[in-house]
């Protein structure tokens, strides 16, 4: 069966980086387009960054445009989340999640999910 596990989830102080890992398995994972999203406390789940099969197409919220870069190895079946400059606003579990097609950015088009990790920045 399809298996998603997200790694990496911790805790930081504002301003501070963690890269977040999703080690996909039971997919053929290089025709897989991956998002990552995050919830936090009493939230809904919310798009953080998303990437084609091929990984030439990104896609990223303006929340964390220009802190956060998502890529993949699909050597490795993996799929990675950089976080820069966090902020405390940014503590949530995130969760990665694949789909064929095209990429996409609500949750409802994502076809598996991971467990989710949590991230947890202190000010």
């Amino acid at each position: 069966q399809v298996q998603l596990v997200e790694s990496g989830g911790g805790l930081v102080q504002a301003g501070g980086s963690l890269r977040l890992s999703c080690a996909a398995s039971g997919l053929t994972f290089g025709t897989y387009n991956m998002g990552w999203f995050r919830q936090g406390p009493g939230k809904g789940r919310e798009f953080v960054a998303a990437i084609s099969w091929n990984a030439r197409s990104t896609s990223f919220p303006d929340s964390v445009k220009g802190r956060f870069t998502i890529s993949r190895d699909n050597a490795e079946n993996t799929v990675y989340l950089q976080m820069n400059s966090l902020k405390p606003e940014d503590t949530a579990v995130y969760y990665c999640a694949a789909r064929r097609h095209s990429i996409a950015t609500t949750p409802e088009e994502y076809d598996y999910w991971g467990q989710g990790t949590q991230v947890t920045v202190s000010s």
